[in-house]
């Protein structure tokens, strides 16, 4: 194999020149770059990543913390920021947590040990205790007392979409139906933006809001609708909840959404060319990623930059549950 040595020779450059190209040091000439960057090519030189990143106190390696890859939007999520580290000249560590506060708190321990650069997290744990303002630590949706930068949808403005969009589409007793952790975050913000939007309607609902874990929606389901059988609109959480609620209701004779009209949340895909072909409120997945990336790499520039949220606008997408 190549060495360093064999590129700088072929370059007619100094074995330090060649390091400063590939450690990305300021200051070489655009001229000496080609001719290294050609040496290399023609050498088909691999540097040592490890070696570099004892000289440069950097793995070029960041993690991404999810609850599960088995969630489309997750996966999606994940795709989106591998996709855009890899044109960053960054690697992704995938890691799922499964909701496990040991298991996230097991990769913040490798951010300090510089074993990775940053963490993006998808994250509802009691994980605040290991968050510190001076590492690059981003999180989609949930807040840490403005200890870290953040991305999140406008999920209050989503709640209330998906009201109006009900209504819109002829439902009139509607019902909010969720889950929650026992952690702040922004999706507790659906709710509150589907609540504030029929209370200045003059519009009553019903609703269920459980703190999680929640194993089986379907006796409080089945209890709401004994007792309210005109609900004829429901607005889930997540697209997911969606679909498990689709599934209770037809189970017990409901059609959607003749009988009933459903709305979910997240806009999930089942590949990049297949929508599920629900009614959600979609989250711009491409532009919550971009913004992650974005924010990481200027903490890890300047970790004692102050911490950011950057917020991105929802959409209604029209599908199959609603009439």
């Amino acid at each position: 194999m190549a060495t360093m040595k064999d590129v700088a020779q072929r370059a007619g450059v100094g074995v330090g020149t060649v390091s400063r190209v590939i450690n990305r040091v300021p200051g070489v000439k655009e001229s000496t770059l080609i001719k290294v960057n050609q040496a290399i090519k023609e050498l088909n030189y691999i540097p040592d990543e490890y070696a570099r990143g004892l000289k440069t106190n950097s793995s070029r390696t960041i993690a991404l913390i999810l609850p599960s890859v088995w969630y489309p939007f997750f996966s999606e999520f994940a795709y989106y920021v591998e996709k855009r580290l890899d044109k960053e000249d960054y690697k992704l560590l995938l890691c799922n947590s499964n909701g496990i506060p040991a298991e996230e708190a097991k990769y913040i321990k490798m951010l300090k040990q510089n074993k990775i650069d940053a963490i993006i997290a998808i994250t509802y744990s009691d994980i605040e205790q290991y968050i510190y303002s001076n590492i690059p630590f981003i999180s989609l949706d949930r807040y840490f007392d403005k200890k870290v930068s953040y991305v999140t949808s406008d999920n209050y403005e989503g709640g209330k979409l998906a009201a109006k969009k009900l209504l819109e589409h002829g439902a009139r007793n509607l019902a909010y139906v969720g889950s929650h952790s026992k952690y702040p975050n922004g999706t507790l913000l659906r709710r509150d933006g589907f609540r504030d939007y029929l209370e200045d309607m003059g519009i009553d609902y019903k609703e269920i809001f459980l703190q999680e874990p929640v194993n089986d929606f379907t006796p409080y389901i089945l209890e709401m609708l004994k007792a309210h059988p005109e609900i004829d609109g429901i607005f889930c959480h997540t697209d997911s909840l969606l679909l498990k609620l689709r599934k209770i209701l037809t189970q017990h004779g409901y059609k959607v959404p003749e009988d009933i009209q459903l709305i979910g949340f997240d806009g999930m895909n089942l590949s990049s060319d297949l929508p599920l072909g629900i009614s959600t409120i979609a989250q711009p997945v491409e532009q919550l990623a971009n913004g992650a990336v974005d924010l990481v790499l200027r903490k890890i520039a300047d970790p004692s930059l102050k911490n950011e949220a950057k917020m991105y606008p929802v959409k209604y997408v029209d599908g199959n549950t609603t009439k």
